[in-house]
C-alpha cells in the first residue's frame, strides 16, 4: 500500500513534464517563431515519420502470443469510450443551444478524445518507475496505447467520424440569437410535454380533463356522452411570433404542421435540402414559414444524408466510397500498427528484429539479430514523436481564438461546461465502473489485471482530440475554429485535476 502522498507524486510528475513541453509550444507560437506553416510541417513530421516508428518499436518487442489476448478487451474498451462520449454530447446537445457551425463538431468533441500524444507522455513516465517494472512496461503501455490509437484512426478516417466536422459549414449559416431563441422554445415545449404527461398520469378520473381557455373554443362530444372543451394551449402569447422570427415551429403553437422538403438551389454541392412547414394560422389560413428539424434549427445537410432512407444499400456502397475507405485506411500509423502485430506474433520473423527464446536466428557481424538495426532506427527516431508532439499541441493552443471578457456572456455556457464535466468528470468515473464490470465479466483477464485495469481506466479521462481543430480549420474554408475554442480550454485545465486524481485512484486500487 502507497502512502497519500508518494501517491500524489507519481501522479502529478508525468503532468509536469507535460507542462513544460506544452508550454514551450505555447510560449513559441505566441512570439512567432513557430508559425503556423512550421506547425504544419511538424504535424506531417510527428503522423507520417515519428509516431509510426514509435509504434513499430515498441509493438514488436512487447506483444507476445501470451498477451495479445488483450487488444480486443482494449479495443472494446475504446469503442465503448467513444461510444459513451458521443451519446453525453448528444444529451447535453439536447438542452442546452451549441453554434449552428458546432452542431455536429459537438458530437466529434464528445466521442474522439486526445488518444495520442498526452497518454504517452503521461503512461511512459508512469510506467518507468515504481511500482511498474520500468522499461518492460513502458513498452507494454506504447504497445497497449496503439489500440486506442488505431480505434480512434478508423472511425475517425475510414469510417467518416470526420464527415460530422464537414456537415458543419453545409449550407446558410443561421444566427446565435436565432439558434438561442430556438432552443429557449424546445425546451419550453418540453417543459410542458412533461407537465401534461404528469397530469395525465396522476388524474384518478375517469372522465377526460377540461381546458379552461378564454378564446377559440370548441366542443366535443365524447362516446360516454361528456361534453368537454378543445383548444390548442399557447403558453406563450407571442409564441407564434417568435417562432417566425427565428424559423422554427413550435407545436404548442401550431395545429398538426405538414413538412415538406425542397431543394436548395444554392446550397454549397447543389444537393441540399430545406424543410418547409405548413400551418394554420389562428384564422383558420394555411400559413406556410421556413421549418426546421427536430432540433428546431435550420439545418442543410447533404443530399447523402436527407435521403438515406430513399437508397439501397448497394447504391451507397459503390466503387467510390470503397476506394476512399481504403485510402483513409492506408496512412503510415495504420499501416505500421497493422503490420507491427504479426511481425511480433510470428517468432521467425520477430527473431530477425529481436531475441526470441526457442527460436534460433544466424546472427549479424555484431552479435544481434539480422534485422535489430532497424529497430534501433525506429526507436531512435520515435522518442521524438512525444515532445514534437506536445510542442505542436502547445501551438495549437496559443492559435486558438479565445473569447475576450466581455465575450463570454454570448458564448454557450451550458454547453461548454456541461461537455467539460461530463469529459473530465463523469466519464473517468464510468471509465473506472465500467473497467470493474468487465473485469468480473473476465473480458479483462485477471492474469493482466494491473496493466489492463490502468490503462483503460486512464483513457476515459482524455480531454477533447487536438486534431478536431485542424478538422475545423480544413473545413471552416477560412482556417479558423472559432467555435470549438471556448470547448477545449476548460477541458484542459481540468485535466490536470481529474487526471492526477484518477491515476492516484487507480494505482491505490491495483496495487
Amino acid at each position: 500500500m502507497l502512502s497519500a502522498g508518494k501517491l500524489i507524486w507519481i501522479s502529478c510528475r508525468p503532468l509536469l513534464r507535460l507542462i513544460f513541453c506544452v508550454s514551450s509550444g505555447f510560449a513559441i507560437a505566441k512570439a512567432d517563431i513557430f508559425p503556423p506553416v512550421a506547425a504544419a510541417g511538424a504535424g506531417q513530421i510527428l503522423l507520417n515519420i515519428t509516431l509510426p516508428c514509435l509504434m513499430f518499436s515498441k509493438i514488436v518487442p512487447a506483444f507476445t502470443s501470451q498477451n495479445v489476448n488483450a487488444l480486443g478487451p482494449l479495443i472494446l474498451v475504446a469503442l465503448l469510450y467513444e461510444i459513451i462520449g458521443a451519446i453525453f454530447a448528444w444529451i447535453i446537445k439536447q438542452f442546452f443551444w451549441v453554434p449552428h457551425r458546432f452542431r455536429y463538431g459537438f458530437i466529434v468533441a464528445g466521442g474522439w478524445g486526445n488518444v495520442g500524444d498526452i497518454p504517452t507522455a503521461v503512461i511512459m513516465s508512469i510506467t518507468g518507475a515504481a511500482p511498474f517494472r520500468g522499461v518492460q512496461d513502458q513498452n507494454l503501455a506504447v504497445a497497449y496505447i496503439s489500440a486506442f490509437i488505431l480505434v480512434f484512426m478508423v472511425t475517425l478516417f475510414p469510417f467518416g467520424g470526420h464527415k460530422l466536422v464537414a456537415w458543419d459549414f453545409a449550407g446558410p449559416d443561421v444566427e446565435h440569437e436565432e439558434v438561442r431563441e430556438a432552443m429557449r422554445l424546445k425546451r419550453k415545449v418540453m417543459f410542458h410535454s412533461v407537465c401534461r404527461l404528469w397530469r395525465k398520469k396522476s388524474d384518478k378520473g375517469d372522465r377526460e380533463p377540461v381546458i379552461d381557455v378564454p378564446e377559440n373554443t370548441t366542443e366535443k362530444e365524447t362516446p360516454s356522452g361528456t361534453l368537454v372543451q378543445r383548444k390548442q394551449v399557447s403558453f406563450d402569447q407571442n409564441c407564434s411570433k417568435g417562432a417566425k422570427d427565428v424559423g422554427i415551429l413550435s407545436p404548442s403553437c401550431s395545429l398538426s404542421p405538414t413538412e415538406v422538403n425542397y431543394p436548395i438551389s444554392d446550397s454549397p454541392d447543389g444537393n441540399a435540402t430545406m424543410t418547409r412547414v405548413n400551418t394554420l394560422s389562428n384564422e383558420g389560413q394555411p400559413i406556410s414559414q421556413p421549418g426546421v428539424n427536430k432540433e428546431a434549427v435550420i439545418e442543410v445537410l447533404p443530399t447523402h444524408v436527407t435521403q438515406t432512407s430513399k437508397s439501397s444499400f448497394g447504391h451507397y456502397i459503390n466503387r467510390e466510397r470503397v476506394l476512399e475507405f481504403f485510402k483513409a485506411l492506408l496512412t503510415p500509423s495504420s499501416i505500421t500498427i497493422l503490420t507491427s502485430f504479426p511481425i511480433a506474433l510470428i517468432p521467425k520473423i520477430k527473431a530477425l528484429f529481436v531475441e526470441v527464446p526457442g527460436t534460433y536466428m544466424p546472427p549479424a557481424p555484431d552479435g544481434q539479430p539480422p534485422l535489430a538495426f532497424l529497430l534501433d532506427a525506429t526507436t531512435f527516431v520515435g522518442a521524438a514523436s512525444v515532445p514534437l508532439g506536445l510542442v505542436c499541441l502547445g501551438s495549437s493552443i496559443a492559435r486558438l481564438n479565445m473569447p475576450r471578457k466581455g465575450e463570454w456572456k454570448n458564448q454557450p455556457m451550458g454547453a461548454i461546461i456541461w461537455l467539460s464535466i461530463a469529459k473530465m468528470v463523469i466519464m473517468p468515473v464510468v471509465g473506472v465502473l465500467m473497467c470493474q464490470g468487465l473485469t468480473q465479466a473476465g473480458v479483462i483477464s485477471k492474469d493482466d489485471i494491473k496493466h489492463l485495469t490502468f490503462f483503460s481506466s486512464f483513457f476515459s479521462c482524455l480531454p477533447t482530440a487536438t486534431v478536431h481543430v485542424l478538422l475545423t480549420q480544413v473545413y471552416s474554408g477560412t482556417g479558423s475554429a472559432e467555435h470549438l475554442s471556448p470547448f477545449l480550454i476548460p477541458q484542459y485545465i481540468l485535466m490536470f485535476i481529474s487526471m492526477t486524481a484518477l491515476t492516484a485512484y487507480t494505482i491505490q486500487l491495483i496495487f
